[in-house]
């Protein structure tokens, strides 16, 4: 369970009351809207064609991969494919790239995007260099290479489109440093290199919302099927995400047609807070999934006339949402947990790797928390950790050691926020953690104390002492390229510069007669 852990009791009252001190709603403004529509149509899922296995190969049965651009030409046309969507997350992990007819895309037609499109902020401006954040002179094209494993349905779309992620390249072939699905393989060959693999699971929360359509009224939750706004305090609650079956049907039909395993789902603490677990496995396949996944629950709530969100902090008052991440490294010839000895008791790597994450972490938080908004999560008595202790089954630190037996014996970090892009958060947490491994950095002690509470905050407070921690620490150069330190750090400075120019309710309601 995410960011829930609190020794007071959970707030109460409609989130959309806002009172004296906070935004208010003006007159006319977005009100709560309610769940409509049918369950919507998962589009070409195989079964409906009824391809008999013994008349096909294994390969078209698959919902997701397939080896080779012959099998992939099949599978498409086993399904009718008549548009794919070559897609890649860029720096904030939103999905860039081309629609493509089926039949050009087997053809191995080239593809390719700017570099600039790398460099730009998340609203879409290009900031001035600084540091050693520079843009490429000529703005050449990055060649997208398709990864094969990922090739999948597209089941909201209405025509028969399938989808595929990639990999970016340079004009030789060679990786590009600062784009994000780079960066997390860049991390994993580390642990390769040291017989290693490491093995994540991510969990990811999210609002569901009334549509939005100013952004200058404040976010409300939506009505759910019986009728009402649906309220806070609804943890674990079985009737909380009965408010949403068709939603959630939906949700469920979409991955399962593209292949995408939902371990669980809950409903969190907040006014329609939704938590999803994913099975624990390869970081990159993991990082694919939350990328995938974030689309699609996009999608499903527009099915149903509303929005999800993914903000670290979308309505005031309410919970913020995280995306923590389950680590555990196993030895790659052995299978072995490395985390524990022979005997069951942990390892000096296990705790290496939270001294690591202790020592490194609150240097990298701006790749867990990467905007502005993501701070207003990270605020005592909000129930999201404010430190970077660690402790055994205690939720109010930053890095939490679960419950489990020795080969399942794992670290959550608690710190990412959903906002977060997943293949630079789990690369970040990925890369802390071997480097204290690497270094043998030990912890400090651990703690069964609530640490989340009573104003201290031992991590940087806003965006720019984020960055500045980031670029100040020699380590990353090394681990994720100077290249992307540079020129994440240079977008990030960019985006604290465009939300400076925009002035806040709080200051006309409390600046503009008394000062």
């Amino acid at each position: 369970m995410a960011d829930t852990s609190s020794t007071k009791p959970p707030r109460s009252g409609v989130p959309a009351r806002i009172d004296r001190h906070k935004t208010k709603a003006k007159s006319g403004g977005n009100e709560a809207s309610p769940i409509r529509g049918p369950k919507m149509e998962v589009k070409r899922d195989l079964g409906s064609l009824q391809l008999s296995a013994d008349d096909h190969p294994a390969f078209l049965q698959s919902k997701r991969g397939v080896a080779s651009m012959s099998e992939a030409g099949d599978w498409l046309r086993a399904r009718g494919i008549d548009d794919l969507e070559c897609i890649t997350p860029d720096l904030a992990g939103v999905a860039r790239g081309k629609m493509m007819p089926a039949k050009k895309f087997v053809a191995n037609t080239s593809l390719a995007l700017p570099s600039a499109l790398f460099m730009h902020t998340i609203s879409g401006e290009y900031p001035e260099e600084s540091g050693e954040f520079r843009y490429s002179p000529n703005d050449g094209d990055l060649k997208l290479v398709p990864d094969l494993s990922t090739l999948s349905l597209v089941p909201w779309e209405s025509d028969p489109t399938a989808q595929v992620i990639c990999d970016l390249v340079d004009q030789s072939g060679a990786a590009v440093p600062y784009t994000p699905r780079n960066v997390l393989k860049r991390v994993m060959a580390l642990y390769e290199a040291l017989g290693w693999k490491p093995v994540v699971a991510p969990e990811i929360e999210f609002y569901l919302v009334s549509k939005n359509v100013d952004p200058d009224y404040p976010l409300v939750p939506p009505i759910g099927r019986s009728g009402r706004q649906i309220q806070s305090g609804q943890s674990y609650s079985i009737a909380g995400v009965n408010e949403f079956d068709e939603l959630i049907d939906d949700i469920y039909d979409f991955s399962d047609a593209q292949g995408l395993e939902i371990d669980t789902l809950i409903h969190e603490e907040g006014a329609a807070q939704l938590e999803i677990n994913l099975r624990h496995g390869d970081p990159l396949e993991l990082a694919d999934q939350v990328f995938m996944f974030k689309r699609t629950i996009r999608e499903a709530a527009l099915g149903q006339d509303i929005y999800a969100t993914f903000m670290a902090k979308p309505i005031q008052g309410q919970p913020g949402s995280a995306m923590h991440i389950h680590q555990s490294v196993i030895d790659r010839t052995s299978g072995r947990n490395v985390f524990s000895n022979a005997d069951g008791s942990a390892s000096e790597l296990f705790f290496s790797f939270i001294g690591g994450m202790q020592r490194f972490v609150p240097s990298t938080l701006i790749m867990m928390a990467p905007y502005v908004n993501s701070y207003r999560r990270l605020t005592y008595g909000m129930s999201a950790p404010t430190n970077n202790a660690w402790g055994y089954d205690n939720r109010t630190t930053a890095f939490r050691v679960p419950t489990s037996d020795p080969a399942g014996r794992r670290v959550e970090n608690r710190l990412p926020s959903s906002d977060a892009n997943p293949y630079l958060a789990i690369a970040a947490s990925l890369a802390c953690g071997y480097l204290g491994m690497v270094k043998g950095l030990r912890p400090d002690e651990p703690t069964d104390r609530t640490v989340n509470e009573g104003g201290g905050i031992s991590l940087p407070r806003g965006l720019l002492e984020a960055v500045a921690a980031f670029e100040a620490e020699e380590a990353f150069h090394e681990v994720f390229s100077r290249e992307f330190v540079g020129t994440y750090a240079g977008i990030k400075r960019g985006e604290h510069e465009t939300f400076m120019q925009v002035i806040s309710p709080w200051e006309r309601e409390f600046l503009l007669l008394q000062v």
